[in-house]
């Protein structure tokens, strides 16, 4: 029986930031393009790949569908628009215009960031959704000067009915713009007004904030703008309905119905949040968090009781064959570089409102994973020791549980005591045995459960593993089995590891 999991496409592909399209009758995944245990963001080329929406649990790589290199300004020392060496492609988005073409849109960068915020966003096109795209130029104004205003960062389009509208931008935590500008003035000005004098760049914050997420509009050739760049939310979040979740970063955009849904990154960097309007540009308002990578918010679940290693997120839902979705990314290797697309099932109610859904093993697959032979430990969908940090700008070099390779072989890394790692859902049908194929330091236990255990359970009911696997040291992969009563029914599978050793974790195989 064919089936698929979290994350969606091979495990050695890190594609995150996905932007979900359906064209024609097959659903296409647009994203950034990350290096397994990489050492900055987006370090490969943009490539596609493509599903029927007839069977979401077939991915087919389309191939490189766009070269870092195609941009006229990579990896130049400084050029107009940068004054920083940028060799990285950002989060990108696709849609088709009215000619029946297909434009991509990105934003450069160099390592690290550096530069990522200098803009100007850039276009290529292609007559079809998967490729190869050539580059056709810049957002401009009608005057031909590239458009840098704002922050020109994430952007994402929406063919509106023939309009073609494009949102983008980023925030960062200052309460206000008057204190933004005193204390961050070189930030300001190289990130928006570099080539400004500091008169203009004065008389530019009194106006406005280079913070939050603007929207503008296009011509018909896909480059000029059209209607001038505009914030669609408030960029001063106090008293308002984003107080708590305010956008960062990530900007994504849907219409359903005739509401337009905002999708972002929250400043909280860990969950996918929406806002709607009736208005594509104006009005829109906070409606909940759709998803966060480390289950946060989930029926309650504080920061601090996080299931994983938390940090950036981005992606977006889409209708695929008469169910919504929603797309996102984890993070693998102890870092944000090696981030892997995951997606789930969301439901909207009557209102078109959303519930945040949690993040599972199963994601795509329609329903839990079948007990049988064997699977990969790394679609773990909970990794945790209770003391998981939240990702930044680095590698970590403190020892913690995490998604890890070597050469053609991935495992989970550094298990020491009281990792919890979990699996939901499995279909159990006649199952006596559960091994594990791992390797650990010195004599260890492993406690399996059927529920989450009391130690990171929310409801701190008392719970009993349903057998321990005793565990000895071993240098080499090794398989050790614990033999159960017969389990039928759906449960989720919870492995806590107790013990002085550190192990990893290769498979799970049932029988």
């Amino acid at each position: 029986m064919k089936q698929v999991f979290n994350p969606y496409l091979p495990l050695d592909e890190y594609v995150p930031d996905g932007e979900p399209h359906v064209f024609g009758d097959r659903v296409y995944i647009y994203g950034s393009h990350d290096k397994e245990d990489g050492e900055t963001y987006c370090m490969l080329d943009y490539v596609c790949y493509s599903a029927s929406i007839y069977d979401l649990k077939s991915w087919r790589y389309e191939g490189v569908i766009y070269k870092a290199s195609q941009d006229p300004d990579y990896g130049l020392e400084k050029s107009e628009c940068s004054p920083i060496k940028r060799t990285y492609m950002y989060a990108p988005d696709v849609v088709k215009g009215n000619d029946g073409k297909y434009y991509l849109y990105y934003c450069m960068s160099g390592f690290r960031g550096q530069g990522g915020y200098h803009g100007p966003i850039q276009v290529a096109y292609s007559s079809s959704p998967c490729g190869e795209f050539k580059y056709l130029g810049c957002v401009k104004y009608k005057n031909g000067n590239a458009m840098r205003d704002y922050v020109c960062f994430d952007p994402a389009v929406i063919n509106d009915n023939g309009i073609i509208r494009l949102y983008y931008g980023t925030s960062y935590p200052f309460e206000e713009q008057d204190d933004f500008y005193k204390n961050n003035e070189s930030l300001l000005k190289e990130m928006d007004m570099f080539n400004k004098t500091e008169e203009e760049i004065l008389d530019y914050a009194k106006k406005d904030s280079v913070m939050g997420a603007i929207c503008l509009t296009l011509e018909d050739d896909m480059i000029t703008v059209k209607e001038n760049p505009k914030h669609i939310i408030p960029y001063k979040v106090k008293g308002t309905s984003f107080e708590s979740h305010p956008f960062y970063e990530g900007s994504s955009i849907r219409k359903i119905g005739e509401k337009y849904y905002f999708i972002y990154s929250s400043l909280l960097n860990h969950e996918l949040c929406y806002a709607t309007s009736d208005y594509p540009d104006k009005d829109f308002e906070f409606k909940g968090t759709i998803v966060s990578n480390g289950d946060i918010g989930y029926r309650g679940r504080s920061e601090e009781n996080k299931l994983n290693m938390t940090g950036t997120t981005h992606g977006s839902i889409e209708f695929i064959n008469d169910k919504w979705y929603v797309f996102y990314h984890r993070l693998t290797h102890k870092s944000d570089y090696s981030r892997q697309g995951c997606a789930e099932e969301i439901f909207l109610d009557e209102k078109g409102d959303i519930k945040q859904v949690e993040i599972t093993s199963c994601g795509l697959n329609g329903s839990p994973l079948i007990a049988k032979g064997s699977y990969p430990a790394i679609i773990c969908c909970n990794l945790t020791n209770g003391d998981m940090p939240h990702g930044s700008n680095k590698k970590f070099e403190r020892k913690f549980p995490h998604v890890s390779n070597k050469d053609d072989e991935r495992f989970i890394a550094e298990i020491n005591n009281n990792t919890l790692i979990g699996y939901k859902y499995f279909k159990f049908e006649e199952i006596k045995e559960i091994s594990i194929l791992l390797s650990v330091s010195a004599s260890s236990t492993i406690e399996v459960y059927l529920s989450m255990p009391r130690e990171y359970s929310l409801d701190e009911k008392e719970v009993k593993p349903i057998g321990i696997i005793q565990l000895h040291h071993c240098q080499k992969w090794e398989k050790f089995t614990l033999k159960t009563n017969s389990i039928t029914g759906i449960y989720p599978l919870y492995l806590l590891f107790k013990g002085n050793g550190e192990a990893k974790i290769k498979e799970i195989e049932f029988k």
